[in-house]
């Protein structure tokens, strides 16, 4: 499968939910599997359905690159901590600002205030259903995730909460390097 990138609408519409749960869903996600284990520079932790031009309510997640692969389908946020990025005081533990970017917008980062608990019902590609708790990196993977799902870029975020964008590339000596966007 291939990643769309910006300005393809498919990313910023909502998905539609998977209504069966058959062989092509099954397909759908060993294919999607196979796209977010190749990615590389950077490598994902995260892929959207939207993301390989689906509309449909479906995203992976491997928060590192030797964790298996979790699906989530139809997935619903029950709870979400509330984060707290309007004031200027000292961050809790249900907030943390991260540099975000986004295989869907090649070398554009961010850094975004998310929650870091949420609980989550969700189905597995053989129509169990699940509700769990994630918190940390795995929920800032969700949210961003659950983001591709409605139809919303971490760029929103990060400009709503008066953040700066950066654009990454290479020296000569291949390191990475970041220079703020102007807008």
């Amino acid at each position: 499968m291939k990643i769309v990138t910006t300005p393809n609408p498919v990313l910023t519409k909502q998905a539609e939910p998977v209504k069966k749960f058959d062989k092509k869903l099954k397909k759908i996600i060993s294919d999607m599997e196979i796209t977010l284990a190749h990615t590389s520079d950077p490598v994902g932790v995260g892929l959207a359905a939207p993301q390989v031009d689906l509309s449909l309510r479906i995203f992976l997640a491997r928060p590192t690159e030797k964790a298996p692969m979790m699906h989530f389908i139809n997935p619903v946020l029950e709870s979400v901590s509330k984060p707290n990025i309007k004031k200027k005081t000292k961050k809790s533990n249900d907030e943390k600002k991260v540099l975000e970017g986004c295989l869907s917008i090649p070398n554009i980062w961010g850094h975004v205030t998310r929650p870091q608990k949420l609980t989550l019902s969700y189905y597995d590609f053989n129509g169990k259903k699940y509700t769990n708790t994630y918190t940390g990196f795995m929920a800032t993977i969700i949210l961003h995730e659950m983001d591709h799902l409605n139809g919303v870029l971490f760029t929103k975020h990060v400009l709503e909460q008066k953040e700066k964008l950066y654009r990454s590339y290479k020296t000569k000596n291949g390191e990475e390097e970041f220079e703020e966007v102007n807008l």
